[in-house]
C-alpha cells in the first residue's frame, strides 16, 4: 500500500465488506489483521472512519446497546461507492503489494481478490524474497572475519527464513494456478 490511510482504509473497507459493524469490532478485528504486535488505537481508526464518511465510501447507524450501557452504538456499513473501491483495490496489484506490509494486508483479503491477481501479487512477493535472498546469501558468504558469532546467527536466521517464505509463495502460487 502507498500509505498507512491507503492500507488502513483497504482493511476498514475489507472488514466492512462481510457485513456492518461498530466500532469496537472493527478495532477488534482490525487487531486481527495487523497482528499482536502492532496496536490500532481508536485515534487512527475514527478519523479514517471519518475521511471515509466524508467521501461517501461509508455510513453510520445508530442501534442499541445489547449491553448494560444505555448508550447506542454507531454501526458502519459500506455504501455502493465503498464496495466499488474496495472491489477495485482488490482487483489492482502493484510493487507495493510485495513488500511486508503491503503484502501482508492484501493477503489478509485475498479471497475477494480475482485469481489473476492472486497470482501476479504472490510472483511478485516471490521475486521480492529470491532478490532479498541473493543478498542475505552474499552477505552471509562475504562475512569478514572477526564480525560477531551473533550477527552472523541472525544473518543465517533471516536467510533461512526468507527460504522458508519463498517455498510456501511457490506452493502458494502452484494452488492458485491449480484451482478452477
Amino acid at each position: 500500500m502507498r500509505s498507512r490511510a491507503e492500507s488502513l482504509e483497504f482493511a476498514l473497507l475489507g472488514l466492512l465488506s462481510q457485513g456492518p459493524l461498530h466500532g469496537y469490532e472493527l478495532r477488534k478485528r482490525m487487531s486481527a489483521v495487523y497482528g499482536p504486535f502492532r496496536a490500532l488505537s481508536f485515534s487512527v481508526i475514527y478519523p479514517q472512519l471519518r475521511r471515509m464518511q466524508e467521501k461517501d465510501l461509508i455510513e453510520e447507524s445508530f442501534t442499541e446497546s445489547g449491553g448494560l450501557s444505555r448508550r447506542s452504538r454507531i454501526v458502519y456499513s459500506l455504501t455502493g461507492k465503498g464496495k466499488k473501491r474496495f472491489a477495485q483495490i482488490a482487483e489492482t496489484d502493484s510493487p507495493d503489494y510485495w513488500e511486508d506490509e503491503g503484502f501482508g494486508m492484501r493477503f489478509a483479503f485475498f479471497s475477494p481478490t480475482p485469481k489473476p491477481n492472486r497470482v501476479r501479487i504472490l510472483e511478485g512477493r516471490l521475486r521480492r524474497l529470491s532478490e532479498k535472498r541473493a543478498i542475505l546469501q552474499s552477505e552471509l558468504d562475504r562475512t569478514p572475519a572477526g564480525i560477531d558469532k551473533y550477527l552472523v546467527e541472525w544473518r543465517r536466521h533471516s536467510l533461512e527464513s526468507a527460504e522458508r517464505e519463498i517455498a510456501w509463495l511457490e506452493e502458494m502460487i502452484k494452488s492458485e494456478r491449480k484451482a478452477k
